[in-house]
């Protein structure tokens, strides 16, 4: 009787399976709390101040998933080019890396732009195929990484193609889906802040999946990229308007090109009718992205093999790449919050930054300053792009303005691959290489800062528009 009376509820009746139900319903509900709330969180983020309405949200949360999925594969490639093996061999692998892949990008880079001017209909198959394409080269590679063939090589080049064709068709169509009165530096900084908080949240699930697998990182990467391709079509349909765009070229011609004759023509190579500050930007940016190649590269095996003092090897790489992630984050927010305000004096200023914590790391060779300027670097490079989206908005006119996105990205890009390729081949001596890094800063703000300062007094009208 004893045992029949627990059975009972409160009113003394047994149980009913509703109630059973309705008690299985609540926890389900308790557990899935979490989940549901940081993603209507993230929801009302994305879409706040109209960017719901424009589907400038669609594409931030597209980017999301886009850095994720690359966070994936850079952690199964480190894992297998760089820390697999002693220092003396990995710098030879990643040396290697650089050869077969990021060389043939470096000549491929300047195709991309062309390519793409070619498809103004077809930029969201274009980001889908980009997706799409990862998601076959992660399966190659997670043969690869077990095995230790040589077709990681050219899958990884297939990765890094297909992700910088995706990042330039990106910056192509964000004009296309600005808010009212909503600044594309401001854009720009929520797409940028979105992929930058995706990545570091998928690192350690990236790292977590390399615990169970060396391929297992690269199974992730294949499902996100497989949303990702889903979330591309997804985007509105007026990304994919050629409405009133042309091609925006590099050519050596003269200067001030009529616009009856901008509109006739239609140049084969180049960046044309941009701003006098535009170039001299340009340039101050290719500067600061060819100096964060080049401490990913130069930091990741001095910091391998003469970790900062008192750190061991991990803990001084950690460091490093946790300061550079918060300095590009914090540049991205300040970018927010500047909007497009005197572009071309911010970038002179965080250029002129970055060569003085450079300086003084190269001088005072210490952990507190080697990680100052790893934050400087991404600071830098973060709110300088940001910068330099707000100039090529205010001062190349819209029917040039997407392809225009398209060019410098890819020479930007470039650059990277140019300071890592430096990096790679410098003796291991830190206050060698950080020598090196205030040069190549100080070579860029030398060569910039009288363009950027004289546009920055005159303007930019749209009537002094020039060829470069």
């Amino acid at each position: 009787m004893a045992a029949a009376r627990a059975t009972l509820t409160p009113d003394g009746s047994a149980p009913t399976r509703r109630t059973v139900l309705r008690t299985v319903h609540t926890l389900t509900r308790a557990l899935r709390y979490p989940v549901t709330a940081t993603l209507r969180s993230i929801r009302k983020a994305t879409h706040a101040h109209g960017a719901g309405e424009s589907g400038l949200a669609k594409l931030i949360e597209l980017h999301g998933v886009n850095g994720a999925g690359d966070v994936m594969i850079t952690v199964a490639l480190a894992s297998t080019v760089f820390f697999s093996v002693p220092t003396g061999e990995a710098r030879g692998r990643v040396a290697l890396y650089l050869a077969v892949t990021l060389a043939p990008f470096a000549l491929l880079a300047p195709v991309i732009g062309p390519i793409l001017d070619r498809v103004p209909h077809g930029r969201r198959a274009a980001m889908a195929t980009a997706m799409l394409a990862r998601v076959v080269l992660a399966l190659v590679l997670s043969r690869a990484v077990s095995s230790g063939t040589l077709e990681l090589y050219p899958a990884a080049l297939g990765v890094l193609v297909a992700s910088k064709a995706y990042g330039v068709v990106r910056s192509a169509i964000v004009p296309r889906l600005l808010p009212p009165r909503f600044s594309l530096v401001r854009a720009n900084s929520r797409v940028t802040l979105c992929g930058l908080l995706a990545t570091g949240a998928a690192a350690p699930v990236a790292a977590w999946l390399h615990l169970v697998g060396p391929a297992w990182p690269l199974y992730g990467a294949c499902v996100i990229f497989i949303v990702g391709s889903v979330l591309s079509f997804q985007l509105p349909p007026k990304v994919d308007s050629g409405k009133g765009e042309d091609k925006a070229l590099l050519a050596a011609d003269e200067a001030h090109l009529r616009a009856s004759r901008i509109r006739r023509e239609r140049p084969r190579r180049g960046l044309r009718s941009v701003g006098p500050a535009v170039i001299p930007a340009l340039a101050a940016n290719a500067v600061l992205r060819c100096l964060s190649g080049f401490l990913i590269f130069f930091l990741a095996f001095l910091l391998r093999e003469h970790p900062l003092a008192g750190q061991s090897a991990a803990v001084s790489l950690g460091i490093a790449g946790v300061a550079a992630g918060a300095g590009n984050a914090l540049g991205t927010a300040v970018g927010a919050w500047l909007k497009s305000r005197a572009p071309e004096v911010i970038i002179v200023t965080v250029v002129a930054l970055a060569l003085g914590v450079a300086v003084a790391a190269a001088i005072l060779f210490s952990t507190v300053l080697v990680a100052a300027l790893s934050a400087m670097a991404g600071f830098a490079q973060a709110l300088a792009k940001l910068s330099l989206d707000a100039l090529i908005q205010r001062d190349v006119p819209e029917a040039v303005r997407t392809s225009a996105f398209a060019r410098s990205e890819t020479l930007l890009q470039m650059a990277w691959v140019v300071g890592g390729a430096v990096g790679i081949a410098l003796p291991l001596n830190g206050t060698l290489g950080l020598s090196v890094a205030a040069a190549i800063v100080a070579s860029g703000w030398l060569t910039t800062v009288r363009g950027l300062l004289r546009a920055a007094r005159h303007g930019s009208p749209f009537s002094r528009t020039r060829v470069i």
